[in-house]
């Protein structure tokens, strides 16, 4: 019989990027805006432009999650829907799947 070598278990520790240096790599606010408006009446998005405008929303609403979880006027995970309505529901846009869970990668 021959024996097993001892293999040691790796515990990976989850990537986390930096909400902040995300932040500073996004489009201007002006490009921002005209592709939000671009979006909302059904016109012809390139595929870059329109990863990138689903970049900037995800990125506004994880600071948003952030900005209100740690403020004590709201109440605990209200923060959740409030964002939700006011980056994506508002402007007629359907929220991507797993959005949430996502945010948990950016501290």
């Amino acid at each position: 019989m021959t024996k097993r070598k001892k293999t040691k278990k790796i515990n990976k520790t989850k990537q986390r990027f930096s909400l902040k240096k995300s932040k500073s790599r996004m489009i201007s606010k002006t490009k921002y805006k005209e592709l939000i408006k671009k979006r909302q009446h059904n016109k012809k998005l390139s595929l870059s432009e329109r990863k990138r405008l689903d970049h900037a929303l995800f990125l506004n609403y994880c600071s948003c999650v952030k900005s209100l979880k740690y403020d004590e006027k709201v109440k605990d995970y209200l923060e959740y829907p409030v964002c939700m309505s006011s980056i994506y529901k508002k402007r007629g846009f359907t929220p991507p799947k797993g959005v949430t869970q996502k945010c948990g990668k950016y501290k």
